[in-house]
């Protein structure tokens, strides 16, 4: 098992292990030694949800969330990332809403029909937080109509299961969410909270080029928690997805999402862009 751990992972997974999403994770790794950094935003419009008859802003106010993301590629089977995440409210505050560190870890090297890749991330963040990487338990948007500047503070653990699988051409991805708060109002040292995110995407390439696109779409949303695992009273939220790679440049992704429910918001638009630095700290050398 040693051995097949330590050995080198082909050029070929690197790039982030979202690919051509924004919430789902594949199987992909970032190549050993690889930096990849870049900056995505989120942008919500909760207005979409008032109800008939009401302001917008009985829905809560639009907002933008950022993270700046630092991706190492540690060991072929092992790729650790930083977030910084920022956030700014209409008619509220701009504010640094917390960090986050993320680790997966690939325990086959090989490809499989169905790769596992086993996922945790600790969070310091507060209630501000707008980013949205990921949608568990009633997480919806109620939540945006408390004040940005009225949040409390969180540490949680967000651990994920990740299931991947590549075949003709297309990636099929399927992740699992499990996450619990340590500390702020509400965490009672014993409720988990789960959500889901699948998606599908391929390459498209022009007659006689490397593909340089790939299309695709991803679905997320809140499945409750230990109290009660259920779609009902949840977010969910469809999304297609357009991602673009620069021939020794950087990467561009935009992704609209669109909220299935009541619980949902009306609209979230995503966008980001990434660059790749190959051997970093030897280049640096």
């Amino acid at each position: 098992m040693a051995i097949m751990l330590s050995a080198p992972a082909a050029r070929a997974q690197e790039g982030a292990g979202l690919g051509a999403y924004f919430v789902t994770y594949s199987h992909q790794m970032e190549a050993r030694g690889d930096m990849e950094i870049g900056i995505r935003t989120v942008s919500g419009f909760p207005h979409f949800r008032a109800a008939p008859g009401l302001p917008a802003s009985s829905a809560g106010n639009a907002f933008v969330g950022t993270s700046l993301e630092f991706e190492y590629g540690v060991r072929s089977w092992w790729t650790t990332e930083i977030y910084l995440d920022g956030q700014a409210t209409a008619n509220e505050n701009a504010t640094f809403a917390g960090w986050r560190w993320e680790n997966r870890v690939r325990p086959l090297r090989r490809e499989h029909w169905v790769n596992p890749v086993l996922y945790a991330e600790f969070e310091d963040i507060n209630g501000s937080n707008r980013s949205l990487l990921g949608i568990v338990g009633h997480d919806g948007v109620d939540n945006f109509k408390t004040r940005a500047d009225r949040a409390e503070r969180k540490r949680e653990l967000e651990l994920r299961m990740i299931l991947s699988s590549d075949f003709k051409g297309w990636n099929v991805a399927e992740n699992f969410v499990a996450e619990r708060n340590f500390s702020g109002r509400g965490a009672d040292g014993s409720s988990w909270e789960f959500g889901y995110a699948v998606g599908a995407s391929r390459p498209v390439a022009s007659k006689g080029k490397a593909a340089n696109f790939s299309l695709g779409a991803e679905a997320y949303g809140g499945l409750g928690d230990t109290d009660s695992l259920t779609l009902r009273q949840t977010a969910h939220y469809i999304a297609p997805t357009v991602d673009f790679k620069m021939p020794h440049g950087p990467r561009f992704s935009v992704s609209p999402g669109f909220g299935l429910n009541d619980h949902s918001n009306g609209m979230l638009l995503r966008v980001g862009v990434w660059y790749e630095i190959e051997d970093v700290f030897t280049r640096k050398r």
